[in-house]
């Protein structure tokens, strides 16, 4: 069953080629141990939250920019196995120095819950991080299959709802500081693929509008404690040279 190793940080705007050299170095030895792909996505449409939001999520500073990304492996165990492997890989002291400080990224292991359309061809993603009650894993799958019906008919190609199956606890941040994850919830780490941003800002007015009257009360999660934000592709593993 495909499995992701979904990431939040923040990057100095300064080091956005840096950062793209970096990942570029990086991905031959994901791919060596199994990764199928690797996604970096640089924040250009982050909004501040009231209870929550992406720059909180990762202690973001006033030059950085929050990058959403994610490596996508057949499984669970490939992934589990390759983390296990770098920690002893000579090869990962030869990759350029990390250009941001890797203390305040947040990043764990999630299966998908829900997926709809295509992962290929996109020029812009919206990004979401919530909790959800691990009782309402079912009524959340149900929900996003309805999202994706809205999605998909204002242009969307593609979703992924991936539920958190291996989240570690951090020691400055981790996934569920950022959600305000409370006992008994789980990180949930989605991402809707747009063929670019004007299609994306068109379908969330109509969305706005479509929405205006919803009872958000019947969702099956705190909407109050999710964040969102648009990404634009930094890198993409398919489409690298």
């Amino acid at each position: 069953m495909t499995y992701f190793t979904g990431a939040v940080a923040a990057v100095p705007t300064a080091n956005k080629t840096k950062y793209a050299d970096h990942i570029s170095a990086a991905w031959p030895l994901f791919r060596s141990y199994g990764a199928l792909r690797m996604v970096e996505n640089w924040g250009v449409d982050v909004p501040k939250g009231k209870v929550t939001d992406f720059y909180g999520a990762v202690d973001a500073r006033e030059n950085e920019t929050v990058v959403f990304s994610w490596i996508e492996w057949p499984d669970k165990g490939t992934a589990d196995a390759a983390w296990e492997k770098m920690q002893n890989d000579p090869a990962m002291k030869d990759l350029p120095e990390m250009p941001f400080d890797g203390s305040r990224m947040i990043f764990g292991g999630f299966a998908p819950v829900y997926e709809a359309g295509t992962r290929n061809g996109a020029g812009y993603y919206q990004g979401f991080l919530l909790a959800v009650p691990e009782k309402n894993k079912e009524p959340y799958a149900e929900m996003a299959d309805e999202g994706w019906k809205l999605f998909e008919k204002g242009g969307a190609i593609g979703m992924v709802e991936g539920w958190g199956e291996d989240v570690p606890h951090g020691k400055a941040t981790d996934f569920y500081r950022a959600t305000k994850a409370e006992d008994g919830e789980v990180p949930v780490f989605s991402w809707v693929a747009w063929p670019d941003r004007a299609t994306c800002d068109a379908a969330a007015k109509a969305m706005e509008a479509e929405m205006g009257d919803m009872d958000m009360s019947q969702m099956p999660f705190d909407g109050m404690r999710m964040m969102w934000a648009g990404f634009e592709p930094l890198f993409d593993s398919t489409t690298a040279a």
